[in-house]
């Protein structure tokens, strides 16, 4: 896909791997719209790298509806939708709750499927399109206070290459990219991103990635990239 001149929706695109991919893209030549459901920290962000914001939550159908409106007003169309909200619960199994499931899945799973079930109907008519979910080494291996989470995980990678069988034939590229530890504000109460760790990865780097998968000719695709931090173990 070239950069230059698409046009991509980024939902959770206020902070971490969503802000930095908006960034990069924007940085060469992208038209992008970031959603967020904090409007003051979303219009914060805008200014800095100069995004169209939609305030909006993925776990709400009526803000669904609402963020292609706005966002094909300022668009005029669609080449990628990137998936990249979620939250997360990490209780144990003797403690999790209906409530926590709930809350998890409406974001990282329902969320992106119905975020995807609208980009999907736009790239069929087009015969064109890419959809990039953004997964989590947690969806290819299970960890102690992972229940909700990582299922969750499981699931979106399992809903992507659904998507992947179901989309091919009209030429639409769905990824799933797979980030280990990142330094971000994810998990965080307060929302404030963590500072830079020499053994973790940063935002920057699943961005590069992100647009590295996109900028592939359109005749390939990346079904799945894992990124991993080299050496989470130096001194």
């Amino acid at each position: 896909m070239k950069i230059e001149n698409s046009r991509i929706i980024i939902t959770g695109g206020s902070l971490g791997i969503g802000k930095a991919t908006a960034k990069l893209l924007i940085d060469q030549g992208a038209k992008v719209v970031i959603t967020g459901r904090d409007e003051k920290r979303l219009r914060t962000t805008v200014k800095e790298i100069g995004a169209f914001p939609v305030v909006a939550n993925v776990s709400d159908v009526s803000d669904i509806k609402r963020t292609y409106e706005e966002a094909m007003g300022y668009l005029g169309g669609l080449d990628c939708l990137i998936n990249n909200a979620g939250i997360g619960h990490f209780p144990l199994l003797s403690d999790i709750t209906v409530e926590d499931f709930q809350e998890v899945y409406m974001t990282n799973v329902f969320g992106a499927a119905l975020m995807a079930q609208v980009a999907a109907e736009i790239f069929k008519s087009q015969k064109y399109g890419n959809i990039i979910n953004i997964g989590s080494t947690a969806a290819k291996k299970g960890f102690e206070r992972g229940t909700i989470y990582a299922s969750s995980k499981f699931a979106l990678r399992g809903m992507t290459e659904c998507w992947q069988v179901e989309l091919r034939k009209f030429n639409v590229r769905v990824m799933l990219i797979n980030p280990s530890e990142v330094t971000t504000a994810f998990n965080s109460q307060d929302r404030v991103e963590r500072g830079e760790e020499i053994k973790k990865l940063r935002s920057q780097e699943i961005a590069h990635s992100i647009v590295s998968a996109l900028q592939m000719d359109n005749r390939g695709f990346i079904p799945e990239l894992t990124v991993w931090a080299t050496n989470p173990w130096e001194d």
